[in-house]
């Protein structure tokens, strides 16, 4: 387990103690993080040459053992990095949630107030199919009086014929009254059989005449009812052609929404192709990243090659006297000294050289299993998808923020460990020579190695100056990596905010087409039905009016044939007196 500690040395009379780590805080994931609680302590291992006060990350085994330690600078910097992201991250998460709530908020709205006029207009509708039912049956009471009046004008035909034979019978009477007149018949008048056939020929004209008011009243109810459904098919087409304005209006409406929705959905296209466009540049900084890595772990082996090769020039010393030593080092001193002192010196530069040497040794093997994870984890992306994709970029990225600042740190270690070596070596040198434990050797000429040395340090000045300058440029792309993830969150997010909200438009668009394809077809079918029923009224109308033509001709026929039959009542009176009179 990984902690956060800090080093502790406690004093006395006698000198400075042991140095112990107290841990202040327990990692509990990648991004959590516990404090300890009470005062636990951890002796330091031997190789722990920090100073009082430094914080170190400590990994802990399970039976509370020290595994490794190491400077806790970077660490740190790393989470409050990650912490910072993850605070900006949640904050950006929040304000998109926010915009959410108010976009879904008015949408909502729009949405209440579009069902209030669907469901309006749903009313006005069901309300116009209602009165169109009351129509039918109005057309179907129109049929009955129809009918009523057909079997009244074929009543008035009937007795007009009746009325036809009545005239028949009565100008045959009066034929042979004519003739009997002619005749010069003895008889002044009538006989009374004759007048009682004339009156009763009057009586049965008079009886079929058919009176005209039982006629009208029918006719007048009638002509009423006709005006009345008229009124009411005027006024539904009239409500008809009100709703037609505004079922066009919102057709325009709807065909502009519909102009925005392609537009939208290509500026949604847009911005997909910018994404796309932007994951791309983000490969081949990635790429150029891995690159230059691969160059500074080449550079970094060319660095290692050249310090073996420095050291084993050194090794010569063992051999030889006559061979001039590096500056870093006073071999007049080292000659003067105390042989006791000398061996003191070159035992402590021993130790501080192992104690370093292990210490590297753990960082390059850390740094060996972080270079495995960003290989691993570069194979998960390789065959992941889209999602888990992301996922694993950003893990790859955190991954290879810690080989960096790892490999930053072993390069000053890796040179501080060549340099304590050098001069390891040649104390040792010197101390060999002054025991007289130099090896023999053939006589060869002297060789001056300095010059060579000096090469060599001037090539491994060069290298490192351009490790460090490659590292810099690794830094400034991993920044620009880590600035354009950042905007590829941001327009993903966005991106997908956009797709989510042109579906909700384009789905209420859709709705909103279908209501409106239904009213609209509801009124075509309001037409259609009241089209038919303004037929069938003209229809009626045509026959009323027909109907009143002939029942105002009936009525002068009345009024004549009843004038007619009481000038011949008159007659037959007058010519039936002598009759009566002779007898």
């Amino acid at each position: 387990m990984l902690y956060l500690a800090e080093v502790q040395k406690k004093t006395g009379f006698i000198g400075s103690g042991k140095p112990e780590f107290k841990l202040l805080a327990c990692q509990r994931s990648e991004n959590s993080w516990s404090a300890v609680t009470g005062d636990e302590t951890l002796v330091a291992p031997d190789d722990a040459s920090y100073n009082a006060g430094a914080l170190v990350m400590v990994e802990v085994s399970n039976n509370r053992q020290i595994q490794r330690h190491y400077e806790a600078g970077r660490s740190l910097t790393t989470i409050l990095q990650n912490f910072s992201n993850l605070s900006k991250k949640s904050k950006t998460q929040e304000e998109e949630i926010e915009q959410w709530k108010q976009s879904l908020t008015f949408q909502s709205q729009e949405l209440n107030r579009r069902e209030l006029e669907l469901e309006t207009r749903q009313e006005q509708v069901e309300q116009a199919e209602a009165d169109l039912e009351q129509l039918d049956a109005q057309r179907q009471e129109l049929d009955q009086l129809r009918q009523s009046l057909e079997q009244q004008q074929e009543e008035l035909t009937r007795k007009n014929q009746d009325l036809e034979g009545a005239w028949a019978h009565l100008n045959g009477e009066m034929r042979r009254l004519e003739e009997q007149r002619a005749e010069g018949s003895t008889a002044a008048g009538l006989d009374p059989e004759q007048v009682a056939n004339l009156q009763g020929a009057l009586n049965r004209l008079t009886e079929a005449v058919m009176p005209v008011e039982a006629l009208r009243d029918p006719l007048t109810h009638a002509t009423d009812g006709l005006n009345y459904h008229q009124g009411l098919l005027g006024d539904y087409r009239q409500a008809l052609e009100d709703q037609r304005p505004g079922l066009e209006q919102r057709q325009q409406e709807l065909d502009q929404q519909a102009s925005q929705l392609n537009q939208r959905w290509a500026d949604w296209r847009q911005a997909e192709a910018a994404l796309m466009a932007k994951r791309e540049e983000l490969k081949l900084r990635q790429q150029m990243v891995k690159t230059q890595q691969e160059q500074i772990q080449t550079l970094t082996d060319t660095l290692q090659a050249q310090a073996n090769l420095h050291q084993k020039i050194y090794d010569l010393l063992n051999t030889t006297d006559k061979v001039r030593l590096s500056k870093k080092v006073d071999v007049a001193a080292l000659e003067a000294m105390d042989l006791d002192h000398l061996q003191t010196m070159v035992g402590d530069l021993e130790k501080d050289l192992e104690k370093m040497s292990r210490f590297v040794s753990d960082q390059e093997e850390e740094l060996t299993l972080e270079q495995q994870a960003i290989d691993e984890i570069q194979l998960k992306i390789e065959q992941a998808s889209e999602f888990e994709r992301l996922q694993l970029e950003t893990e790859i990225e955190e991954e290879q923020d810690r080989y960096q600042m790892l490999n930053e740190t072993l390069v000053g270690q890796r040179r501080n460990l060549l340099e304590r070596e050098e001069v390891l070596s040649q104390h040792q040198a010197v101390l060999r020579r002054r025991q007289g434990l130099t090896v023999e050797e053939t006589q060869v000429s002297a060789v001056d190695l300095e010059p060579l040395l000096n090469t060599i340090d001037v090539q491994r000045q060069h290298t490192t100056d351009t490790i460090q300058a490659l590292e810099t440029e690794v830094k400034k792309l991993q920044d620009g990596i880590s600035q354009l993830k950042k905007e590829i969150e941001s327009a993903e997010s966005a991106l997908t905010t956009h797709r989510s909200e042109v579906e909700a438009f384009e789905a209420d668009l859709r709705r909103q087409q279908q209501d409106l394809a239904g009213l609209m077809g509801k009124l075509a079918v309001c037409e259609e039905l009241l089209n038919p029923a303004q037929e069938s009224v003209n229809g009626l109308r045509q026959s009323l009016e027909n109907l009143t033509g002939a029942v105002t001709k009936l009525q002068e026929v009345n009024d004549y044939q009843l004038q007619a039959i009481a000038e011949l009542r008159q007659t037959v009176v007058s010519v039936g007196t002598p009759q009566v009179a002779a007898s």
